[in-house]
């Protein structure tokens, strides 16, 4: 028997239902559900700079800016790790909740524009912070 039918016929609560066959109840005939409009997913602009180094810093200097993903070869592989997940998740629409109120490092929030995260890298002698910024497209 195969998976669906064997999910079907089980009726498994939510796990049928997460295959997209639910049961009405008693019939055992499926609901027919009409397809959702599936929402245009946004694009957005990644961009890199960083806003605070160390004059002697071997890898980047206060300034230095890049784009996400086309520059990702010139940024230093320990301020790029760090950078990651922040990436990624600014690249999915989301929003970290936290603002760092009255610090330098306070972050724009707006959901239907520009947003920002800032990311310091791990290693402990570069004193570097990069601010990645996304930016809506339309």
């Amino acid at each position: 028997m195969k998976r669906r039918c064997f999910v079907e016929k089980a009726g498994c609560g939510l796990v049928g239902m997460a295959v997209g066959a639910p049961l009405l109840a008693g019939s055992g005939q499926q609901q027919a559900t009409p397809a959702a409009t599936p929402e245009k997913p946004r694009r957005y602009k990644i961009e890199i700079e960083i806003v605070e180094a160390r004059p002697d810093s071997w890898c980047h200097k206060k300034g230095d800016k890049f784009a996400y993903p086309a520059d990702m070869g010139k940024i230093c592989p320990w301020l790029l790790g760090s950078m990651h997940d922040f990436i990624i998740l600014l690249q999915k629409g989301v929003t970290l909740p936290w603002k760092y109120k009255n610090t330098p490092y306070e972050k724009v929030i707006d959901p239907q524009g520009v947003t920002t995260e800032f990311v310091r890298c791990p290693d402990p002698t570069s004193d570097l912070v990069a601010r990645i910024t996304r930016t809506c497209q339309p």
